[in-house]
């Protein structure tokens, strides 16, 4: 089976390469940029601004290592891929919560970004903590981890 993915836009933040961006959107609350939606799919954004904030599902498009054994950033223990959100992924997809601070036509202005600029956008999804948010939650070896770390070594820089 085949799957193929057409971008709906493109991301522009102020980093152009993985060392030294936040490695979480939570990490850093001051790092802003936009997404730039193609034309034909503005269309879909009706109603978005009414949201706070929203999910970004994008394409690790410099990521060129598929790993199944990753050392994390918030770690210094080898975990599965699956275990962590390394960008080292068989399947190169990347998901990010960020604030919505507004819409003008096709672009929207968003903060708090993780991504490197010229990311291509598989989708955008309203968060809604209904859908979205659990109460009862265990996070695994990151049970035990206090993020020390907001920014990305080279770790995965290699790409």
């Amino acid at each position: 089976m085949q799957l193929t993915f057409q971008p709906i836009g493109i991301l522009h933040t102020p980093f152009h390469q993985p060392t030294g961006m936040p490695i979480q959107p939570s990490s850093q609350a001051t790092r802003e940029g936009h997404a730039e939606i193609f034309p034909q799919f503005a269309a879909g954004l009706k109603d978005l601004e009414g949201f706070s904030h929203i999910i970004l599902i994008y394409f690790f498009h410099e990521q060129k290592k598929r790993e199944l054994i990753v050392q994390p950033f918030l770690d210094d223990s080898s975990h599965g891929v699956f275990a962590t959100r390394a960008p080292s992924r068989p399947n190169p997809v990347g998901l990010s919560v960020v604030p919505l601070a507004r819409r003008s036509g096709n672009i929207l202005y968003l903060e708090n970004l993780d991504m490197l600029d010229g990311t291509p956008l598989l989708d955008v999804k309203p968060y809604v903590p209904d859908f979205d948010e659990y109460k009862h939650v265990e996070t695994g070896w990151l049970d035990h981890k206090h993020a020390k770390m907001k920014h990305a070594d080279d770790r995965f820089a290699g790409v």
